[in-house]
């Protein structure tokens, strides 16, 4: 049960910090016009969490799924936020 909740919370984590970094500090490049971006960002952090999450006691294979799908997420959800105009401070 304690690794499901800790799956869940980095997975939140990971899409808020993602989605307002990519919306804040990426709006003016063309980063932002890729569509693919939220993939290839989700996919590279599963890769990069997965030898880290092998080693913790408490976490496994889910969490480093569960993280990169909240960061693949949330730069796709800000990479939007951006090309739509919005202001960061909306």
């Amino acid at each position: 049960m304690l690794e499901l909740l800790v799956a869940g919370a980095l997975g939140v984590a990971g899409h808020l910090k993602s989605r307002d970094f990519v919306h804040r500090r990426l709006r003016f490049t063309n980063l932002v016009e890729r569509p693919a971006l939220g993939l290839m960002a989700g996919a590279a952090t599963t890769i990069v969490a997965a030898p880290l999450v092998a080693v913790l006691p408490l976490v496994g294979v889910g969490t480093a799924i569960a993280l990169g799908a909240g960061v693949g997420t949330g730069v796709a959800i800000g990479a939007r936020r951006a090309r739509s105009g919005e202001h960061p401070d909306d």
